[in-house]
Formats: C-alpha cells, structure tokens, sequence
C-alpha cells in the first residue's frame, strides 16, 4: 500500500488502516512521543547560494538574505523552505501540552504519528466525555493537535468526536470556536498553552455543544431528494446553484420545461456518498437511518474511508487537517441547516 505516514504509534485496538506500532494505554505523552517515533528536533538553518548561475573554481557560495530552511536535525530532512520571522515548535513542546491535561486525569494518549516525511506530526488523546446517540451510537471526545514543519500552515488544536461504529472522525470547523490556531511567528510557550486550554475551553463545552446538535440531527428526518441536494452542495455545488438559477428564471417567465434532476449530474464521490448513507457501518441504527444524522456521517465515512484510500497519509491528512476536513465542517452546517428548516 502507498501511503505517507512516517511513523505511528497507537493505544488500544488497532486503528482501521492498521498502521503503526501498538503501545500500552498507560503510556505518559513524553513516551508516546517517543513510541511514535517523533523525539527528534528541528532547526532552522540558513539558505546558500551561488555566485555565479553555474558552479567554476571562481564560484563563491553566499548566503540568501531573509531564506532559510527547516530541517530535522537526526537526519537532515529539509521540511520546509521559510523566512526570518518563521519560530520552529519542536515535537516535545507538542506532548508538554497534552501533560498538562493527563497528568490530572482529563485525558489519555491514543494515537500520536508523523506524515509526509516529517512535515506534520499529530497527537490525539481521549478526553473524558462520551455520549450516545438514542442509546445506541457511541461518540468518543479526543483532542487533536496538528503541528506542521512547514511555512504557510499554523499549529492547530482541535475538539475532534470520533462515531465508534464506523471509526469517523467528525471534524468541527477550525473558525466555529472550538480550535486554536497558532501561525509559526510566535513560539509555543507556557503562555500560548494558556491561551490554548482558555480557547478551547478543555473541549468539554465544545463536546457539550456538538451533542446537542448530533441529538438534534439524529431526530431530523431527511428525504432522499434533501439528501441528493445536500451532497451536491458539499461536493458539486454548481449543480445546486444552477438548479436555484433555473427555479429563479422559471418562476420569472424566463425558463421552460422540467428541471434538471441532481441525481443525474452527480459525478462518482457525490454518488459513493449518496451509497454511504444507507450502507455505511452503523446506517441502520435508529440515529442513522434516514435521517440527517446519517446523512453527514455519510460524508465523514467517505472522507476518512474511501476518499484516496490507496494513498492512506494524503486521506488522513485530508480528513483530519485539510481538504476532508473542511467538507465535513461544511456537511455539519448543511445538515443542520436543513434540520432547522424542516
């Protein structure tokens, strides 16, 4: 399989990709980090040039004003090309965080891993706050932290419920309120960290607030045309701008004939979506089935399951800090949109 996880390290049942090297659930952070294979440092390092466009016995080399590099320091790696103002954050800074919570018993390690040869590393620990849907869908509450080794992406930490039955990793907007972003123009000090328990209030309040709207979706029931027109949204939304554009024009005398259907437009992930909702794990539970609970998770079963599945780094990457999670945070405004609306 190709994938672009570098190292792993997890605690408890083998995760869905089966990835990584299997560690104790008791293990500090410090040694989480270093089960996971992250106890390396970086530096950042001076950019060289020469001077000359090709190298002679007369060439000098000078050194780059305002150019400088990341490296990782035990092998050399250049993660990252970046400026004078770039603060590296090392690994270890990362899990100091994590043991200020699991040292008073709010949280423990479970996973901890490094992507794209270094270039990101993340930490994921439980948190003590769990719920069930109807009494019958487990939703676990884990805190996420993303430190990229790379200019133009901050460090993030993030409030992250994970749905048992299917392993989904429900990602909540980094803007609604329940995340710290930090750029790498400050460095990840003992007052940052405070900065960082305060803004995401020890994710319980944020867990308390994302199962008011999971139990309200779990009681929202949603057609298949809703549906239809929701995953277009997420996935393909000119097909519903066009569909509004021909009901505008229709209603003004300017369009004839019957509308376009969405089902026919969609293309393959719009459709292995629309496949999920009644065939994802946990689809037939009295939460999922037919309602708009089951239609988001939809999208979060396709995005940390299928989408790129050959290339399981891109898809963890994309799930839980980039493109994926961004369309699963768009699936959750949707899907309560038209929850509220009904």
């Amino acid at each position: 399989m190709a994938h672009e996880v570098e190292t792993m390290a997890y605690a408890g049942e083998v995760p869905w990709h089966g990835l990584g090297v299997k560690v104790d659930d008791t293990l500090t952070p410090q040694e989480m980090m270093k089960a996971a294979g992250l106890d390396w440092t970086v530096s950042k390092r001076p950019g060289y040039t020469l001077s000359e466009p090709a190298w002679s016995d007369s060439v000098e080399v000078i050194q780059t004003p305002d150019t400088y590099f990341v490296v990782r320091d035990s092998d050399n790696t250049v993660l990252s090309h970046c400026g004078n103002s770039y603060i590296p954050v090392q690994n270890e800074r990362i899990f100091e965080f994590f043991e200020r919570f699991t040292k008073a018993g709010n949280m423990t390690m479970e996973t901890a891993g490094s992507l794209k040869n270094g270039s990101e590393i993340w930490g994921l620990a439980k948190v003590s706050y769990d719920f069930d849907l109807l009494g019958v869908d487990h939703i676990k509450g884990y805190l996420l932290i993303n430190q990229p080794h790379k200019v133009g992406k901050s460090l993030s930490i993030r409030c992250t419920p994970i749905r048992v039955v299917c392993n989904n990793t429900l990602t909540l907007a980094l803007q609604s309120g329940n995340a710290f972003r930090m750029p790498h123009v400050r460095d990840f000090n003992i007052d940052v960290m405070q900065e960082a328990e305060e803004a995401l209030g020890l994710t319980i309040a944020t867990m308390k607030d994302f199962q008011e709207k999971a139990e309200f979706l779990a009681k929202s029931k949603a057609t298949k045309a809703q549906v239809q027109e929701f995953v277009s949204r997420v996935y393909q939304p000119n097909i519903y701008d066009e569909l509004m554009a021909f009901r505008k024009a229709k209603e003004e005398g300017k369009a004839v004939g019957e509308e376009p259907l969405i089902i026919e437009q969609l293309g393959r992930s719009a459709n292995t979506v629309l496949e999920a909702v009644e065939r994802q794990p946990g689809a037939e539970l009295k939460s999922s089935a037919g309602t708009w609970w089951g239609a988001f998770n939809a999208v979060t079963y396709f995005e940390d399951h299928k989408e790129g599945e050959h290339e399981l780094g891109n898809t963890l990457h994309s799930a839980w800090f980039g493109a994926g999670a961004n369309r699963k945070a768009k699936a959750l405004d949707l899907a309560l949109q038209y929850a509220n609306a009904a």
